[in-house]
């Protein structure tokens, strides 16, 4: 009995306590909480993020198209903004292209394949041959002379992921003028409703959010611009000035005095040349005439001999015929 009755009190000891009931409910709970809170997360991470780094605005005209450089081959961008300009919902374009062949960029490309989009004024279309190895540099490159020329609004074309970023960067840097508009292109390399399904979708996402980050770093000292404040070191043309500096025309009465001066040397030189040739000649034949003297005199005796010869022999020749005759 007193056995049993041991075997219980153990028993009765190792069962938890209601405070140790309670202790591993609130843990239980916290547990799947966080597991919810994770689902949850992942969720959102999966489907949402990928619009937190896409921008789209809507608008109904903007003075300014900005086509940033970083395209792709399908020239995405230049399509979209051929596509507003052509809509009558954009009054002028500016085109951003970096060098890349030697004295060659990006944006005299780009040009070239906007204007073969439609029939666009070359007063209306710029373009901007730069160095700039990112955004933040070409915003700096830019803003002031968007101040410049008194632009209110601008839409800015760039890569789908980077238009929030961009959006922002170039907010910070001009202050309250002029508003910035972005568009999302819709390009196949970024999807945000199924960015994970693609390879190069979740590249874009990295370098995207890789790439905000990175921004908050950068604008921490920033300021707002002026007009006064640009740092460009080539200025930016228009499409009709870029095609005269790339095929100038020559005005060519102006050049006429010049062709004529130049014939006349060359009829000079043509007459001195002459001249020359006829003393050489006359030059020569007298040498000749000297060389002939200058011969051995034996020569002119043989030559005497042999027209005696034939004076002889001519009359020899007309007595037989006489001869002949008389008979």
């Amino acid at each position: 009995m007193r056995r049993c009755t041991a075997l219980k009190e153990q028993k009765l000891t190792k069962l938890p306590t209601k405070k140790q009931i309670k202790k591993k409910k609130i843990i239980l709970s916290i547990i799947a909480a966080a597991a919810v809170l994770l689902v949850i997360a992942f969720y959102l991470v999966m489907t949402k993020s990928g619009h937190w780094l896409v921008d789209d605005d809507d608008f109904e005209h903007v003075s300014w198209i900005v086509v940033l450089d970083g395209q792709t081959a399908d020239m995405e961008r230049i399509d979209m903004a051929a596509e507003l300009m052509a809509s009558g919902k954009a009054d002028s374009v500016l085109i951003l292209g970096r060098r890349v062949l030697r004295n060659r960029s990006n944006a005299e490309f780009y040009l070239d394949d906007f204007m073969r989009l439609g029939n666009f004024d070359s007063n209306a279309v710029f373009i901007a041959r730069h160095d700039d190895p990112s955004t933040m540099d070409e915003a700096y490159s830019i803003i002031p002379w968007l101040k410049m020329h008194n632009a209110d609004t601008v839409l800015l074309l760039t890569g789908a992921a980077s238009t929030y970023r961009v959006k922002r960067i170039f907010t910070k840097l001009s202050g309250e003028s002029p508003v910035y508009l972005t568009k999302d292109v819709h390009h196949y390399y970024y999807n945000p409703d199924s960015w994970y399904t693609h390879r190069e979708s979740r590249k874009e996402w990295l370098r995207g959010w890789a790439a905000l980050v990175a921004s908050y770093i950068d604008l921490l000292p920033s300021h707002p611009m002026s007009a006064q404040d640009s740092f460009y070191y080539k200025p930016i043309v228009s499409a009709k000035e870029f095609e005269a500096e790339k095929n100038p025309v020559v005005n060519l009465q102006s050049l006429l005095p010049k062709v004529q001066e130049k014939i006349k040397e060359a009829e000079t030189d043509t007459t001195a040349k002459d001249t020359t040739a006829k003393a050489s000649a006359k030059e020569a034949v007298k040498d000749s005439v000297v060389k002939e003297s200058a011969k051995d005199p034996t020569s002119k005796k043989d030559s005497k001999e042999t027209k005696e010869s034939k004076e002889s022999k001519k009359d020899s020749t007309s007595k037989k015929d006489e001869k002949s005759k008389a008979k």
